[in-house]
């Protein structure tokens, strides 16, 4: 009965990053920044194939560091890809141990906030705390869903 709501939320978080992802394409595109759309193309295929790997500890770190990589490069070319880092934090808290997730978690919300306050030419309270307690927020759920699944596991 506890696969059920820990499998819902794992799929909201992919639902989530691929609509924020989307939400940044369209955007791009609407710019006529067609390079960086794709790029962001790009990145979501990269992204699609992470629930495949990511119990396998090589692959998984690989595609980390290839969507991680791929997200910064994108969120430096465009504010709008700033956003998707959400779905990002949420794979780091799902791929790593609890340690090393946070460490990411801290680093890519301040990456965020650096990125948007980059591309906004000021650094303000909005732009400096909505990151902070939307990763505040991820971590919550990433938690709550861990302990989903040890209890899964137990049944």
């Amino acid at each position: 009965m506890c696969n059920l709501p820990l499998r819902l939320l794992q799929w909201a978080t992919h639902v989530t990053a691929c609509g924020l992802l989307l939400i940044a394409i369209v955007t791009v595109l609407r710019d006529g920044l067609v390079a960086v759309a794709a790029g962001g193309v790009l990145l979501g295929l990269v992204y699609s194939t992470g629930p495949m790997i990511e119990r396998r500890p090589i692959p998984a770190l690989v595609w980390l560091g290839l969507v991680t990589g791929g997200w910064a490069a994108l969120a430096v070319a465009a504010p709008p890809f700033v956003w998707p880092v959400f779905g990002l934090l949420f794979a780091y808290l799902r791929m790593l141990p609890l340690w090393a997730a946070m460490f990411g978690v801290t680093v890519l919300t301040s990456a965020a906030v650096a990125a948007a306050a980059w591309h906004a030419g000021e650094l303000t309270v909005p732009l400096a705390l909505g990151p902070v307690f939307a990763a505040v927020l991820v971590t919550l759920l990433g938690l709550a869903c861990e302990a989903l699944h040890a209890e899964a596991a137990r049944t």
